[in-house]
């Protein structure tokens, strides 16, 4: 299959991942569109719409063009390197609306995390192609804070590295009255999957094919 951008997302597995792609409707792991569970608030379709196509992820290296003369297996490789001395490590997760939309974050982002994100934004970075001018403005950057403008120009994604924010995005954009309302109606699907910390043992190699739906192509495992 072709892919028009990559990225590299973390994709929970076990019952937290099964429940996620259920919500969202897309399982981004096995490309599947996934029918939902009875019990689940009555608009999940309208609060879903937006981050449907992504599945239920985290953004580590945000979605890209390959750089001219760049391969997938070019990508694949370098990642594989990358994660080769990359620890595991696990999350404490609590639902909180922040933002404007509702996620699943951690209640503290451990080194770990930290230096598994900067190593995937930096040491691929090479292999991606500068944005356009369309995907700048996209991004509208007059209205970023001046060093989220900066991370845009430099590695194409506004939120990285000390911005970085780990969130496993649950809904699109909301007031926040419906976004706490959705919380609640959420929280007891929600705390039995996280009451135990969420490993993350590994990465996943991701692919947007030319329905603008991202698909897994490889999970690389951290060996570090």
């Amino acid at each position: 299959m072709r892919f028009r951008r990559y990225a590299v997302y973390h994709l929970p597995q076990g019952p937290l991942g099964d429940f996620g792609s259920a919500w969202l409707g897309w399982d981004a792991r096995h490309g599947l569109v996934h029918l939902r569970p009875e019990g689940l608030p009555p608009d999940v379709e309208t609060v879903t719409t937006v981050p449907r196509r992504y599945g239920f992820h985290a953004t580590l290296k945000a979605p890209f063009h390959l750089a001219e003369g760049r391969t997938p297996e070019d990508l694949a490789r370098r990642l594989r390197l990358v994660c080769d001395h990359l620890a595991p490590f696990a999350l404490d997760l609590e639902p909180r609306c922040d933002w404007g939309f509702l996620a699943l974050r951690p209640l503290h982002q451990p080194t770990e995390l930290l230096a598994l994100e900067s190593a995937l934004v930096t040491r691929l970075d090479d292999l991606r192609a500068p944005l356009t001018g369309a995907e700048r403005d996209r991004r509208n950057p007059d209205a970023l804070p001046p060093q989220a403008r900066a991370h845009l120009d430099h590695w194409g994604y506004p939120f990285v590295l000390d911005l970085f924010q780990y969130h496993l995005t649950l809904s699109g954009q909301l007031p926040p009255p419906r976004a706490e309302a959705l919380r609640q109606a959420l929280a007891p699907h929600l705390a039995p999957l996280v009451a135990a910390p969420m490993p993350v043992a590994a990465v996943a190699l991701m692919g947007e094919d030319e329905d603008g739906f991202l698909r897994m192509i490889e999970e690389v495992p951290l060996r570090g």
